[in-house]
């Protein structure tokens, strides 16, 4: 934030209203506002910049205008997450449920590892964990969503019917030789169509290219964490499971990029903070 961000947050602080506030109503009381008023102005011109220089209330305005921003970073994602879910058909909302329930199970085999310690030295152990394995879902499902929409625009728009798309309009244009001015009207027109219909089977064989990757990063995610439930049942370490956990979690930076990079075949505003997808899903969510 830029210092006159500052000035802003100090002068709409609740005293310092009041101040201007008491100040103008002096003024006008005292019947002397030309005396008034400027000593008022002075004043606050001072408080400001005091207050808007100072570090304390620079990381307090830092830190609520940051609050404010992760609240509505969930709120898009909540939006977010039960679009998702109504969309979704039912083989892929079951393929992210069992996904969700070894995390689950997971989650709760860790925290049986550790045993009871007491709640409070509980909380920072499950609150890592789940929020690592809350991460893991969100990529998971904006990855099942990313599948569903290429599956849809590959099944409105087929390759074989660009194809002979292409091959009609050059047969076409062989026919278009000469000089005649309505014949190099006609070829401009049929070169700009044949440009187009390229064009589209460029993009159907990248979103068939794109389509295979996104259902081998699907296999990836789901073998990454059945491998950590089967080397949690051997090491039998609480401490184990969370890092690898986080590991996992950490090691979809390339697949967050993927899904940054096919926004367009999804049409949502997809941050990267997750949902808190361990928790009981709404009926909201779940319709």
């Amino acid at each position: 934030m830029n210092f006159f961000e500052y000035l802003k947050a100090a002068f709409l602080t609740r005293w310092n209203l009041l101040f201007v506030g008491a100040a103008g109503a002096l003024g006008l009381i005292s019947g002397r506002p030309d005396v008034v008023w400027p000593l008022a102005i002075a004043a606050e011109v001072g408080y400001l910049g005091l207050l808007a220089s100072h570090p304390k209330f620079q990381q307090a305005v830092d830190a609520q205008r940051a609050g404010a921003i992760r609240a509505q970073t969930k709120q898009t994602n909540q939006v977010t997450l039960e679009r998702i879910m109504r969309m979704l058909p039912k083989h892929a909302l079951e393929r992210f449920g069992a996904l969700r329930t070894r995390c689950l199970e997971l989650r709760q085999l860790a925290l049986e590892m550790r045993g009871p310690i007491g709640p409070m030295a509980d909380q920072p152990f499950e609150q890592s964990q789940t929020e690592s394995l809350d991460r893991l879902l969100w990529v998971f499902l904006r990855l099942l969503f990313t599948q569903h929409a290429l599956n849809r625009f590959l099944h409105k728009t087929g390759v074989q019917e660009i194809q002979q798309d292409i091959a009609r309009i050059e047969n076409r244009l062989k026919q278009l030789e000469g000089d005649d001015p309505q014949k190099l009207r006609l070829r401009r027109t049929m070169e700009d169509n044949l440009a187009a219909s390229r064009e589209r089977l460029a993009n159907l064989q990248k979103a068939q290219d794109n389509l295979q990757l996104i259902e081998l990063q699907i296999e990836q995610v789901e073998n990454r964490i059945r491998a950590v439930s089967e080397l949690a049942v051997n090491r039998h370490e609480p401490e184990f499971i969370t890092s690898q956990v986080e590991f996992v979690a950490d090691s979809m930076k390339q697949t967050e990029e993927t899904l940054n990079e096919l926004r367009f075949a999804t049409g949502l505003d997809l941050d990267e903070e997750a949902p808190p997808l361990l928790r009981p899903l709404s009926a909201k969510v779940i319709q």
